[in-house]
């Protein structure tokens, strides 16, 4: 095989690699990103618990300050019952406290309900709380895994560029010119294998005429579909 030509095919695989590097260094953060997104989805989820704890909490709270209110509203009415004149006012004042001490009662009723509502909830909440614990730790973990990829795919990348600037080197200016205008217009591939006729490239039959040539001659020979510079690759040779 001719000798550049074998320098474009290990060219072309740093470029192919280096390709490959680069998609994958774009998805990584994307799947860190959408992890994080779906983490704070499920916190929003599990933590509805602990939301409508605080809030019949907040309401226990406000329904207690009623209570208060409605207590001494009572204590102020029975003591102004001592000073009424009249047989008309005692009775006014009698419904009054009525009134007030059953509105109390339907409060305190209330906050009955509330407290045990909440004494259930509570239990989910410390459950909920274990759990979201557990999906932090998970999270920290994979992304520490993600993050280390990161980090071998920089590595892997310095290791084929450097690769690939030797490579460039060693290929003469004018066929390097060739292959990079080539690899421009077919998808960053510049060189491609034939196997019984077809390029791998474009998948496309070449003639058999410059399939004989192809195996037979040294020179540098283009797919008459694609112009990708071709070389046989005979599949069946044991590896």
């Amino acid at each position: 095989m001719n000798e550049e030509l074998s320098l474009l095919i290990l060219l072309q695989e740093c470029n192919s690699k280096l390709a490959g590097l680069s998609t994958e260094k774009m998805k990584l953060p994307e799947k860190l990103a959408k992890m994080d997104e779906e983490f704070q989805r499920f916190r929003e989820n599990i933590t509805q618990s602990g939301i409508r704890y605080e809030k019949l909490k907040a309401e226990r709270e406000g329904n207690e300050l009623k209570v208060k209110k409605l207590s001494e509203a009572v204590a102020k009415s029975k003591d102004k019952l001592l000073e009424v004149k009249t047989n008309k006012e005692y009775q006014a004042m009698l419904k009054e406290i009525e009134t007030a001490e059953a509105s109390q009662s339907d409060v305190e009723s209330q906050i009955i309900m509330l407290m045990e509502e909440m004494d259930r909830l509570l239990v989910n909440v410390k459950k909920d709380e274990e759990t979201l614990k557990q999906a932090e730790t998970r999270l920290k973990e994979d992304k520490k895994i993600i993050e280390e990829e990161l980090g071998s795919v920089d590595e892997q990348t310095a290791q084929w560029e450097g690769k690939k600037a030797t490579l460039q080197k060693a290929v003469s200016e004018e066929l390097l010119s060739r292959y990079e205008k080539i690899r421009k217009h077919n998808q960053g591939m510049g060189v491609a294998s034939v196997w019984k006729a077809v390029c791998s490239g474009c998948h496309m039959n070449i003639p058999p005429q410059l399939y004989n040539e192809l195996q037979r001659s040294n020179s540098l020979l283009s797919c008459p579909n694609c112009h990708r510079i071709m070389y046989f690759q005979n599949q069946d040779a044991p590896v």
